[in-house]
């Protein structure tokens, strides 16, 4: 095994994950019910495990027929064009506070 690409995969994804839909979900869905926190830890595990799973076999079968370099290069363009998208959409709704 890797350790270094080990070790680099688990900071990048935890930092990633870190206020992420996943992580506040998984704490509203504790806050509703405390005495049940560890099975809300074992169900967004799982699922986060499956996500993770889907998505490194489905990079290692894509990358038998496109380079890696072009894969990175998507995924960069595929994150500019979602931040973009974000920051127009902030700048259409303006500076207004939410309405209650």
């Amino acid at each position: 095994m890797d350790f270094k690409l080990f070790c680099m995969t688990f900071g990048i994804v935890f930092l990633a994950e870190l206020g992420d839909k996943t992580q506040l979900t998984a704490l509203a869905l504790s806050s509703g019910k405390p005495t049940c926190w560890f099975t809300v830890f074992l169900g967004s595990s799982l699922a986060l495990i499956c996500t993770s799973a889907l998505a490194a076999v489905g990079g290692s079968v894509i990358s038998r027929y496109i380079p890696a370099k072009y894969l990175i290069a998507v995924a960069a363009v595929f994150f500019i064009i979602m931040g973009c998208c974000m920051l127009i959409n902030l700048a259409c709704k303006g500076s207004s506070p939410p309405s209650a």
